[in-house]
């Protein structure tokens, strides 16, 4: 019998380290600003770590219980906040691949990419809190 129980577990940590990871590769690139596979990485990272997060939300809001109480509480705010990584996520991806495609460098650009990836890595960081608290606090797998 296929259990569910195992595969979202295994999940979860994949966007959040994806993601934050390739958050602080952006953050050397604007240190180390010769160092261009630092973006490449980067936004490999943000893609890959978008497409885990896409998996992880649909998993957690497929196959997780209904919570009653201050439990019920915090999922729906870890819910909710996954949802938003999601989307972060995504319209981060977005960003960075069109200023790809682009034949010339749009600064202004850039900055809006950013901003969104900083938007994104602290919307996974409060994602994966809420989870945490939810685990160890109230015993609950997710």
């Amino acid at each position: 019998m296929f259990s569910t129980s195992h595969i979202h577990p295994m999940l979860v940590h994949f966007p959040v380290a994806l993601i934050l990871i390739g958050f602080l590769a952006e953050l050397a690139a604007l240190v180390y600003k010769k160092e261009i596979c630092l973006t490449k990485f980067g936004l490999y990272l943000l893609i890959a770590g978008n497409l885990a997060a896409i998996f992880t939300w649909l998993s957690g809001a497929l196959f997780t219980a209904k919570m009653e109480g201050a439990a019920g509480q915090i999922r729906e705010t870890h819910e909710l906040i996954a949802l938003t990584a999601v989307i972060l996520a995504t319209i981060t991806s977005i960003i960075r691949i069109y200023i790809i495609r682009q034949k010339e460098e749009k600064p202004g650009m850039k900055k809006i990419a950013f901003l969104f990836y900083v938007l994104t890595a602290i919307a996974i960081g409060l994602t994966g809190f809420f989870g945490g608290t939810l685990v160890y606090n109230y015993m609950m797998p997710l």
